[in-house]
């Protein structure tokens, strides 16, 4: 829509207040509202917010910040209070003098995305969004109890969840989202929504959205979302499974029929960019200190450092469509990551592998979930960080990440992380407890 469509749409569906929005660093949807009215001056010079209240932002003495809607994003929200209706459109952030803001998750992912461009490639992304679906107590707080024992693509019984994926999806495409398919997954009270590819910042500011409608939808079931990645032992944790392809002059450049498994040479060092770099960006992909009970062997969890041609113990995997749909599955996110750095830094490791031809190694096809460590060694088949603080060193030394996330967001990152496993090393859990008060 142009700026004066969504004038237009304002006035005759009678919408009263614009919900401006933007993500911090954590990957925190924020929100700032304004009466309709007040949408020309936002398109025009931008609102002015407090960066300094923004965790990771700025500093008070630089706190003034605008933010600026993308037109592109306007959508009227499928849902209101007291019959008022309301719209939302997503925020690129400015500072005073008018240059971008350069700790905004969605500028560091716009400049990835100029990089493919400079290298003639337009990137596409569809990423799968688990999560799990718990009861709230009579005080509205979530409880971390499973609602049902389903499995992989069950059909359940006609209850709330089953009601709550249904009006996900319709209001999804309320708001210009296609839902491929939602189903339950493998683990009880576990789901998937998965929606259409789409350009990578879209596809971004789409995944936002989604767990947006989730969340906000379930609460009015009166359930909790949850995408914590690993909310209980000894079941499967959520992920958040990215695919990604790469177009060029309308053809997708990961596909060449002349080769043996229809696989262009532009895949395979997009391939080899991304296995060099997957150790050093997970603390990017999988950010929480929660992130790593997920991160295990035996709960079909991505850990190995390996490709495939459609085996899913590998961390990327080539799923077998070819022409238009061949693409990579990356499968280490999981989706309490920050859409718009998670796929800066997994794709900006694929196009330096591309700009480096980095030679990818042999695809590994047998489970690589039954191989002791002697034959996984043999491969050279690495392992992920196996906790945050692993992962957070292994940032730290990585110029790459430095330099797609820039020096602000890095330090910060980097920052909020290390007291987010400092609060986690002191705290005294229930299984220390149970484990230790009778020593």
């Amino acid at each position: 829509m142009t700026i004066e469509e969504i004038f237009n749409m304002v006035r005759d569906e009678k919408i009263q207040f614009i919900h401006l929005q933007f993500s911090d660093i954590n990957g925190t949807l924020k929100n700032v509202e304004i009466p309709s009215q007040e949408i020309k001056r936002a398109f025009e010079s931008g609102i002015m917010f407090d960066g300094s209240s923004i965790e990771g932002f700025a500093r008070i003495e630089e706190s003034d910040m605008f933010l600026k809607p993308d037109p592109e994003t306007f959508a009227i929200l499928p849902w209101s209070t007291n019959g008022i209706k309301s719209a939302r459109v997503i925020c690129d952030i400015y500072k005073p003098n008018g240059e971008p803001f350069e700790g905004d998750p969605r500028y560091r992912l716009k400049l990835v995305v100029n990089k493919a461009r400079s290298l003639g490639f337009e990137i596409f992304a569809g990423p799968e969004i688990e999560f799990f679906v718990l009861p709230r107590d009579n005080n509205g707080f979530p409880v971390a109890q499973l609602l049902d024992h389903g499995s992989y693509f069950d059909l359940l019984s006609l209850n709330k969840v089953e009601s709550l994926r249904s009006e996900v999806a319709v209001a999804l495409k309320m708001m210009g989202i296609d839902v491929e398919a939602s189903h339950h997954e493998v683990a009880p009270s576990q789901h998937e929504v998965d929606f259409r590819y789409s350009k990578l910042v879209r596809a971004a500011d789409n995944t936002q959205t989604v767990k947006l409608v989730i969340k906000t939808l379930a609460v009015r079931h009166g359930l909790c979302a949850s995408f914590m990645p690993k909310p209980f032992f000894n079941i499967n944790g959520s992920g958040m499974h990215t695919h990604l392809s790469l177009f060029h002059n309308g053809t997708n450049a990961f596909f060449n029929p002349d080769d043996s498994q229809d696989l262009s040479d532009t895949l395979l060092h997009f391939v080899g960019g991304i296995l060099t770099h997957a150790r050093e960006i997970t603390a990017v992909t999988n950010p929480t200190v929660n992130s790593y009970k997920r991160l295990v062997p035996g709960y079909e969890a991505p850990v190995n450092v390996a490709w495939s041609m459609g085996n899913r113990s590998s961390l990327v995997r080539i799923p077998m469509v070819r022409g238009n749909g061949t693409r990579i599955e990356y499968r280490a996110p999981d989706p309490s990551c920050n859409a718009y750095l998670a796929f800066a830094v997994i794709v900006a490791a694929g196009l330096k592998g591309i700009e480096e031809k980095v030679q990818v190694p042999q695809p590994v096809e047998q489970n690589i979930y039954s191989l002791n460590e002697s034959t996984k060694g043999q491969l050279g088949i690495q392992t992920l960080p196996c906790s945050l603080k692993e992962a957070l060193d292994l940032m730290k030394r990585s110029d790459f990440v430095r330099d797609v996330l820039g020096e602000h967001i890095f330090k910060k990152f980097l920052d909020l992380k290390r007291r987010e496993w400092r609060e986690y090393s002191i705290h005294v859990t229930d299984w220390e407890v149970h484990k230790y008060i009778d020593v």
